[in-house]
């Protein structure tokens, strides 16, 4: 699972380098403002975990910002298997961040500004998780993010400071509500299953980020024959639920167990979130 105790390597504009040595420029648009798109992959067994789907994000989140995508998909995942192998990376994630590069500080950028790229790995587990045993808690804080949570920024002072609200809570992930409903979490998409079987969860717009492991979720739901249903819900609804859970790269798909500090269903891992996260594992090992 881990790196090697060999030196840290990272990729910044075309370089392999120690982490060490690595550097960006005062003058970067990512620093200032916050200009620039991100996307994390995981890594399984030293392999790359639906990586198209994020790249094709990355590709969206750019043109919806108007940063040209310095490279092209076989391209980048050339750099990132480059990286795994370079940190003898066998389980943990993959970061990409592009920046609209280097400019004096002025909200409006010259144009032709030549984009930043930055990518780096970290070892972790992915496989398992402490909160699994038990599940995860989660609380609920207001959504003050912007109106294009869509796109996959590098400005996330949002969910930092909900991040932060879940620590000093002592839970793993707060759900983010917006005019009454749970839009996501800080960092992975929300999901209940109803008394009746119905897996419901958000559908997509503006309003959240089209999650990858959603996904393929999505498409497990779809093989086994279970009814997905996309609308809204109420964090009353996901405290009668009979399951919860949530999805992330980094986190596959965990199941919840508290809301709030009230229990969901019988307060423990449900069945179907179970089977769901095994079923992700394996078809992520095949690489479906």
């Amino acid at each position: 699972m881990a790196e090697t105790s060999a030196p840290r390597i990272v990729y910044v504009n075309g370089a392999f380098l120690p982490i060490e040595t690595a550097s960006i420029p005062v003058m970067d648009r990512g620093f200032l403002f916050g200009d620039g798109i991100y996307e994390v992959t995981a890594v399984l067994d030293g392999h790359l975990i639906d990586n198209e789907p994020h790249l094709a994000r990355l590709e969206r989140s750019l043109g919806e910002i108007g940063i040209p995508n310095p490279h092209s998909r076989e391209a980048w995942t050339e750099i990132q298997q480059a990286l795994v192998a370079r940190n003898n990376l066998s389980e943990g994630l993959i970061y990409l961040e592009v920046t609209r590069g280097v400019a004096e500080r002025d909200f409006l950028s010259p144009a032709g500004l030549t984009p930043t790229v930055v990518m780096f790995t970290q070892a972790k587990s992915v496989r398992t998780s402490a909160a699994l045993a038990k599940g995860a808690a989660v609380i609920t804080v207001p959504d003050l993010r912007w109106a294009r949570r869509d796109i996959k920024s590098t400005s996330l002072l949002a969910q930092v400071l909900a991040k932060r609200a879940a620590a000093a809570a002592g839970v793993n992930e707060a759900w983010m509500v917006e005019d009454g409903t749970v839009t996501e979490g800080a960092s992975s998409t929300a999901f209940i299953v109803t008394k009746a079987g119905e897996i419901v969860s958000r559908p997509l717009s503006h309003a959240v980020l089209p999650g990858v492991p959603r996904r393929a979720v999505l498409r497990l739901v779809a093989e086994k024959g279970l009814t997905f249903v996309e609308r809204p819900f109420t964090v009353e609804e996901a405290l009668a639920a009979e399951e919860a859970f949530f999805t992330s790269a980094s986190s596959l798909v965990m199941p919840v167990t508290s809301i709030d500090g009230r229990p969901i269903g019988g307060g423990s891992p449900g069945p179907l979130t179970r089977e769901l996260r095994q079923l992700y594992i394996e078809a992520a090992l095949e690489g479906r």
